[in-house]
């Protein structure tokens, strides 16, 4: 389930293309197989392989990946990792209301474009329909994948992007259950499910109607031509020209864009979900469940699931029809799906709560943290490929989807000036126009507070169920403005560490010391500090 705050998941995340052995995509299995999931890696003499039978509903798949197509490792976890084939079928569902892209946007011709964004998730879609509004002769390349994942928002954020049309179901308050001994938390915040079928007609209607074209491949490389544009190589040796390229196919990217060396290694929020009909619910239906963290099993005994605090989040679309999922947050190495599963459905069963009918399974893989893209490179990034997933909580779509009017902005106004002004050399009028660009998208403050972020990251995947617990009663008693800010990416840098006092002020001793511990012994507290004394001399005035 795709939502913007804790547990937050990200369309974008999970638009890495891939090229299964021998096929594209899952192969359909004609044998009757149980209703459970397996998994099973093995190898040839050529490839590392990793095959996976699944069965959805009723009907039983097949699939086999390759993992050399990606980059590197990082590039193979961001990408899905152990659980990649399951990426790939929740990737490769087939969505009968949202319109091929083809059948909508007309085809890229053979003049030389001013920008390429390639992926054709929410933020590619979003920054093509914002750059061609803005006057840009603006080329849409990637496969056509729908969007496949349930997500939810904060319905006063969907407002603000004028999106309110595509909520299909609105909850007016959202709570949150820690343990059995305290009072469960009332947010007082409405909470929306967004219909992915209205959002990607809406997205797609802003795309025709600002005039972009489409063509529907992959794309192998991106290489500087001899004249300073950048040469899109796609599929069937079909090339593209383009004065620039912004890359918005999802966080593994490795193929096309450089990122920073040395970084935090990326974790992994993983989750697993069901729609279904049951015969009781014992939630209020009126009520958005957006964090369940108490222990129903009780299982005092060590097993492998018990090593990953989860939690429990829960849409209820009626009374009887319910959205479930067991979440990771973030885990160091990515909880299985299977055990997701397991954990999922025996929480279930001790609530007494019995399945009668099953609508759709879903398997979520967000990357969180991880190094920034290299920003002296020619090409850009935006959306995950551009590492804006908050890296504590997962969010993602609603922040590309407000920055793309303004990353546009800039994108076509450098564009114009690079018209202008002749007397440029390609190179010097290339290298401005890109910093230029990525300059906006990660200044000195977004820095920090991404710093502040990662630092909390690498907290949180450290801690235990009661770890968790303790952490969040605390989270939560901090002013309203104040965690909800973090949540939706708008604290500033100075904020942020307001932020951190507050709750070091009112954290129970337990979780006092382990935050001076981290600080002073884990890498990403000497980076913060490091980050926030940086010194932006770009912003004093030259003399």
């Amino acid at each position: 389930m795709n939502c913007v705050g804790i547990g937050a998941r990200n369309f974008t995340a999970m638009t890495v293309s891939f090229c299964p052995a021998g096929t594209r995509g899952l192969i359909p299995s004609f044998k009757k197989e149980p209703s459970f999931f397996r998994y099973g890696a093995f190898c040839s003499n050529k490839h590392s392989l990793l095959q996976v039978r699944a069965t959805a509903g009723s009907e039983s798949y097949v699939g086999v990946a390759v993992k050399e197509d990606f980059a590197d490792e990082e590039d193979y976890v961001k990408g899905g990792g152990s659980e990649l084939l399951f990426v790939q079928m929740q990737r490769n569902k087939i969505m009968e209301k949202q319109s091929k892209l083809a059948d909508k946007l007309r085809p890229i011709g053979d003049d030389i474009l001013d920008l390429v964004v390639i992926g054709c998730g929410p933020a590619g879609l979003a920054l093509a329909a914002e750059s061609a509004k803005l006057g840009l002769k603006v080329g849409l390349v990637g496969p056509d994948l729908p969007f496949t994942n349930n997500y939810g928002v904060w319905e006063d954020e969907f407002k603000d992007l004028g999106l309110e049309g595509c909520i299909e179901h609105v909850w007016q308050d959202t709570i949150v259950y820690l343990d059995d001994e305290s009072e469960p938390i009332m947010f007082g915040r409405a909470y929306g499910r967004v219909c992915r079928d209205l959002l990607h007609e809406e997205l797609l209607r802003r795309c025709v109607e600002s005039g972009v074209s489409y063509l529907c491949s992959r794309v192998e490389s991106i290489v500087e031509g001899s004249n300073g544009h950048s040469l899109i190589a796609c599929e069937h040796g079909i090339n593209i020209s383009s004065r620039l390229a912004t890359v918005a196919s999802g966080a593994a990217s490795g193929k096309l864009l450089q990122y920073e060396v040395g970084g935090p290694k990326v974790c992994v929020q993983t989750a697993y979900g069901v729609e279904v009909e049951v015969e009781n619910y014992p939630y209020d239906p009126n009520l958005m469940v957006f964090m369940d963290y108490r222990d129903y099993t009780k299982q005092k005994v060590p097993c492998l699931e018990a090593e990953y605090p989860t939690f429990l989040y829960a849409m209820a679309m009626s009374p009887t029809k319910i959205f479930f999922e067991e979440t990771c947050l973030a885990s160091k190495d990515a909880m299985p799906f299977d055990l997701l599963k397991k954990k999922l459905f025996s929480r279930l069963n001790t609530l007494g709560i019995r399945i009668v009918k099953t609508y759709e399974e879903e398997w979520s893989w967000i990357p969180v943290g991880g190094s920034l893209p290299n920003t002296e490179q020619k090409n850009l990034a935006f959306g995950a490929a551009a590492s804006m997933v908050h890296p504590a909580t997962g969010y993602s779509v609603v922040r590309s989807l407000s920055e793309a009017p303004k990353y546009a902005t800039v994108i076509a106004k450098i564009l114009k000036q690079g018209h202008s002004n002749a007397s440029l050399s390609h190179q010097i009028s290339n290298q401005n126009i890109s910093m230029q660009a990525w300059n906006t998208l990660w200044p000195q403050e977004r820095k920090r507070q991404r710093a502040f972020f990662l630092f909390g990251l690498a907290l949180l995947v450290q801690m235990d169920i009661e770890g968790m617990r303790t952490f969040f009663a605390t989270f939560f008693r901090l002013p309203t403005w104040m965690w909800q800010g973090f949540l939706g990416s708008s604290l500033s840098s100075v904020d942020l560490m307001l932020f951190a006092l507050y709750m070091f002020v009112i954290a129970p001793n337990s979780l006092r010391s382990r935050l001076v511990k981290h600080l002073l012994s884990d890498p990403t507290g000497a980076t913060m500090l490091k980050t926030y004394l940086t010194v932006n001399l770009n912003s004093f005035p030259r003399t």
